[in-house]
């Protein structure tokens, strides 16, 4: 059976107009497809392959007022809430990548479960219509990095590659390889990590390349020489390489950031400098996430910054590198300005 005849479609309430009587209506209402099941939240679990696939689905209710957002896999937010009056379901088409492992390449921090897995959460979720089909010739934004970046599949942790999505419409797809405590060494040696995301890459197809936080005793000529294999290895199958600087670590002397928030690493090697003359030399796009992230957490100062990192009062641990979902959504905002800055082919498609 092929993929698209694996889809499972819940029809009846494309016109969303339309309101049938009450007792049609709560039939109607009250039938999911056989994937899905739950109420607050609603998931629902597809057998597909790896690859990616086009959801659509009708978010709202004909009997009641709904809020209903979309995660899928692990933890990766695709539509934030989307309210809705009684009647009204709105029809939405996103588009997904599923991998094996769902969240990490290398599985740290569990597997997941093989196919698509998708949450309907919000205040009160209701889905009114689902199909799922494989996606034809979506445009691909890789993205390969270290934990900042990551699907991180157990909560407070969120990569900003997990709130990227958010931001895209149906037709482009967001496809997370980064993965935890990788340099830019170990992302390239590593099977599960440049190795296999290398090979996928389609003509066109963005990969946005983010390293320097565990490039710590890295020299530079090692740094420039890692990041330019990465470079020239998207290229070699068509891609466009983004280099993307490092977000800053909330570490401060006085109300300024210190060298090592800024990735200066422990043997004096300026790491977003070494990226932006990689990026000039070989005329390669950057997006300075270190610039941006260095002029929000600055003009917040060392107690109003601290929602973007995790925190032991609302968090259980604390942490100056890594991001709560607030954190993690103001990242992934500014990889969006960024985007729009250097009008990548993916502007296209934001939202």
């Amino acid at each position: 059976m092929s993929l698209r005849q694996q889809a499972v479609i819940l029809a009846g309430l494309a016109a969303v107009t339309l309101v049938p009587a009450p007792a049609v209506a709560a039939a109607v209402q009250k039938a999911l497809p056989a994937q899905c099941s739950g109420t607050a939240p609603i998931k629902c679990h597809f057998a597909v392959s790896p690859g990616n696939y086009d959801v659509t689905v009708g978010l709202g209710s004909t009997t009641k007022a709904a809020n209903t957002s979309m995660s899928v896999e692990a933890r990766r937010q695709v539509l934030n809430a989307v309210s809705t009056n009684a009647g009204q379901v709105v029809p939405t088409t996103v588009t997904v990548n599923v991998r094996n492992p769902e969240g990490q390449p290398t599985g740290q921090g569990g597997t997941g479960t093989a196919g698509l897995d998708i949450t309907f959460g919000g205040s009160a979720p209701a889905i009114g219509s689902l199909t799922v089909t494989a996606a034809q010739a979506p445009l691909v934004t890789y993205l390969a990095g270290d934990s900042t970046v990551c699907d991180q599949p157990v909560a407070p942790y969120t990569g900003w590659g997990q709130q990227l999505p958010v931001n895209v419409r149906g037709g482009a797809v967001v496809a997370n390889y980064a993965d935890s405590g990788e340099s830019s060494g170990s992302f390239l040696a590593t099977k599960a990590l440049f190795p296999t995301l290398k090979p996928l890459i389609k003509s066109k197809d963005l990969v946005l390349i983010q390293f320097g936080h565990n490039d710590k005793q890295t020299s530079a000529t090692a740094f420039r020489d890692n990041l330019a294999k990465m470079v020239d290895g998207v290229r070699e199958r068509g891609g466009v390489p983004v280099l993307v600087t490092p977000p800053v670590r909330r570490l401060f002397s006085g109300t300024k950031l210190t060298p090592t928030a800024l990735h200066v690493n422990g043997v004096g090697v300026d790491l977003p400098a070494v990226i932006r003359a990689l990026g000039q030399s070989a005329n390669v796009p950057v997006l300075d996430l270190t610039a941006k992230t260095k002029s929000l957490v600055e003009s917040l100062g060392p107690a109003a910054s601290q929602k973007i990192y995790l925190t032991q009062a609302t968090d259980g641990v604390t942490d100056n590198t890594h991001f709560s979902t607030y954190g993690a959504t103001q990242m992934s905002n500014l990889v969006v300005q960024g985007i729009r800055e250097l009008n990548l082919s993916l502007v296209a498609y934001l939202r």
